[in-house]
């Protein structure tokens, strides 16, 4: 079997393997929707290949969590989305005799260390940022785990939801080897690739909404505009309330009707001088998990990604997880109540940066918000600020918030342009933060790190200077 990344076939089964070995294994996973998704699909292929097996959360892998998982009776642990950036730590752990690890991850491992079972797609000429998430990279390890007899190619379906929640369609599809899991998806019935308005809320949003709040592709007069919205919605010959006089959802309408409704957005758009290469944003690939109910935050995967990310943050992985493992009742009720209070505070976090601005440097930009904004969502905060007023163009955005353990939490985010001119924010949390005793890691394009309480001036200053050098001194220009 080739599997659904030939590149990752092999090590993958050496991987498999070792866990078959094992008498019981326990899995560490990350609580982003990434995390949550690698977790699923891991402990989903560990119960049907008949392994033990316990789970465990972390924010962050850092030296405490490794100790605080060596402390456990667990002779094997899989890590899934993290432990490529911690590897140094973790083999300091093997070493030591104290548990045998089997890393699933995409993030920039660590230099001058190895560990035997670690399946990563940067050790194998592939981009952990846009080509394969930690959720595709368990996906391969569930493949290689297959009884005789077991199928488990409908877990792509999870992996897809990872990718996307990794933001690795941001091109308007999922490309390389996520392409690939998407082909088993489809295959295996579990999910739909199609054409379709990439506006984020089909499923579950009332039309004017939809609209309103559509402002990846900002269209004046309607984008952050619900009076805009209606008018423009009245004006057309498509029926857009039911018979109950209630306003339907995209997912309501006939596919003629949303033809219509699109081509009249789009001439919108051009007449409201959108540039063309972001009107042709308004329409891509779209991926649907036909296994969930229509009309359902479950049924698109950036909805099912969205809600995801509500349960973990807030401290609820055991939430996330059970819907992940397909609990439909109270634990999709909970993860829904949790959704409206983080859609909440993200609203509530954006316009904090928006009133309180950005602190420009020669090479990036960054705001501190302290404690009000969670430190579990203020990354999420700083990627929707990206391209907005409160920011500038052409330089990364760093993020602060203080954590409950009295440090410092750093976000990053970039954007493909600037890591296509040499920028690669994993190298520059990484550095920064253990130059002021910290530790952090992650993609080119987004990254993050924990630094000592009273550090940030002295990171910021170090961040700075590294930026600076990757980009070559940036100017500032627009990109």
């Amino acid at each position: 079997m080739d599997g659904p990344v030939p590149e990752l076939t092999e090590h993958a089964a050496a991987c498999a393997a070792r866990l078959r070995d094992a008498d019981r294994v326990l899995l560490a996973s990350h609580i982003d929707a990434d995390g949550l998704t690698s977790a699923g699909i891991a402990s989903t292929a560990l119960e049907r290949a008949e392994i033990p097996f316990e789970t465990v959360f972390c924010r962050q892998l850092d030296a405490a969590a490794v100790a605080d998982i060596a402390a456990t009776d667990y002779d094997t642990v899989l890590f899934t989305d993290f432990g490529s950036g911690q590897l140094d730590i973790v083999a300091d752990h093997e070493a030591a005799g104290d548990f045998h690890p089997v890393i699933a991850d995409h993030h920039q491992p660590a230099e001058g260390v190895e560990t035997d079972h670690h399946l990563n797609p940067l050790r194998f000429g592939l981009n952990g940022a846009s080509e394969l998430s930690g959720a595709g990279a368990a996906y391969v390890l569930a493949r290689a785990l297959e009884p005789e007899g077991i199928d488990n190619r409908d877990l792509a379906a999870l992996a897809v939801v990872g990718a996307v929640g990794d933001m690795q369609d941001t091109n308007g599809e999922l490309r390389g080897a996520n392409a690939g899991i998407v082909d088993e998806g489809v295959e295996a019935g579990v999910v739909e690739e199609g054409t379709d308005l990439r506006i984020y809320g089909r499923q579950t949003r009332a039309l004017p909404k939809l609209l309103q709040y559509a402002t990846d592709v900002r269209i004046p007069g309607i984008s952050n505009n619900e009076a805009g919205a209606i008018e423009f919605l009245t004006e057309l010959d498509v029926p857009c309330r039911g018979d109950d006089g209630e306003w339907k959802r995209w997912v309501d309408l006939t596919g003629d009707e949303r033809q219509t409704l699109a081509s009249a957005l789009m001439r919108r758009a051009i007449a409201s001088g959108v540039p063309a290469s972001r009107i042709d944003d308004l329409v891509g690939t779209t991926y649907v998990l036909t296994a969930e109910a229509e009309g359902t935050e479950l049924r698109d995967v950036s909805e099912f990604s969205t809600l995801l990310n509500a349960t973990a943050r807030y401290d609820r992985a055991d939430v996330g997880l059970a819907v992940c493992l397909g609990e439909r009742d109270a634990a999709l009720d909970r993860a829904r109540r949790l959704l409206r209070n983080h859609r909440k505070n993200l609203s509530n976090g954006l316009q904090w940066v928006k009133e309180h601005g950005v602190r420009v440097e020669d090479n990036l930009q960054w705001f501190d918000a302290g404690d009000e904004i969670r430190e579990t969502i203020v990354g999420i905060v700083a990627g929707m600020a990206v391209g907005t007023d409160a920011t500038r163009n052409g330089i990364p955005v760093l993020a602060f918030a203080d954590t409950e353990e009295g440090e410092v939490k750093v976000s990053s985010r970039g954007s493909y342009v600037m890591v296509r001119e040499g920028l690669d924010l994993s190298a520059v949390m990484r550095e920064a933060s253990r130059s002021v005793g910290g530790d952090g890691g992650g993609h080119d394009v987004a990254a993050g790190a924990t630094i000592p309480k009273g550090e940030v001036e002295a990171f910021i200053a170090e961040a700075d200077r590294i930026v600076g050098e990757q980009l070559g001194d940036a100017d500032g220009d627009d990109d």
